[in-house]
């Protein structure tokens, strides 16, 4: 088992990425926005699997593998730091949108909204990030089963973005419409976004490997 202060910072660090808005998020505020909170939660459904196959990739070797081989891990680690700088670049350009503004969607049934949901989060950078250059961060050896850790962590993780996601698709509507009245308020809201994103990324890029 990990340590408590060891499983508390990963919690925080879970918590603070899932707040972080990114694929998953965007996709789930656009579905709840187009066809109701009912459909986003049933897409949440399909982004917790992806997060269960990341899991499972971390806590059965792949990410032994990659720290095995430093070219690897420094262009997953360049790699994330350029997605996060883009995500930023997205809010913070001119005539950049914040998630919360509605994008048109095709209503789709159950099975394609959970195959939606999954796909996304499996092809989401962000996530991969997460599982394959993070969560090791806060594995040590010494205390104990590192594939214990590993699972322990990720479902930690889980158990976060799903409750953070879980609000942000039922209140989706409830927050569009509130920062649709107060554009100076959607700006504010872009800008947080854009420099929470580049700071996490200035820090992945600079970040030494372990």
């Amino acid at each position: 088992m990990p340590a408590t202060s060891t499983w508390l910072a990963f919690a925080l660090v879970a918590i603070g990425m899932a707040l972080t808005p990114g694929p998953n998020m965007m996709y789930l505020i656009s579905r709840s926005l187009c066809q109701g909170p009912a459909a986003g939660l049933v897409s949440l459904g399909g982004v917790a699997m992806g997060f269960v196959f990341y899991m499972m990739c971390a806590a059965f070797g792949i990410t032994a593998l990659l720290f095995a081989v430093p070219l690897a891990y420094d262009t997953l680690r360049f790699g994330g730091a350029i997605y996060l700088l883009w995500l930023a670049w997205q809010a913070l350009k001119p005539g950049g949108r914040s998630p919360f503004e509605v994008r048109p969607l095709e209503r789709d049934g159950n099975p394609r909204l959970f195959l939606m949901g999954l796909l996304t989060s499996v092809l989401n950078p962000k996530i991969a990030m997460i599982y394959l250059a993070l969560l090791p961060q806060f594995v040590h050896p010494e205390h104990g089963s590192v594939l214990t850790q590993s699972l322990v962590l990720g479902s930690t993780q889980i158990v976060a973005s799903v409750a953070v996601n879980a609000c942000v698709a039922l209140s989706a509507g409830s927050i569009s419409r509130f920062l649709g009245q107060r554009p100076a308020w959607m700006r504010i809201q872009r800008w947080l976004m854009g420099g929470v994103l580049g700071a996490l990324a200035l820090r992945m890029a600079t970040e030494a490997r372990r």
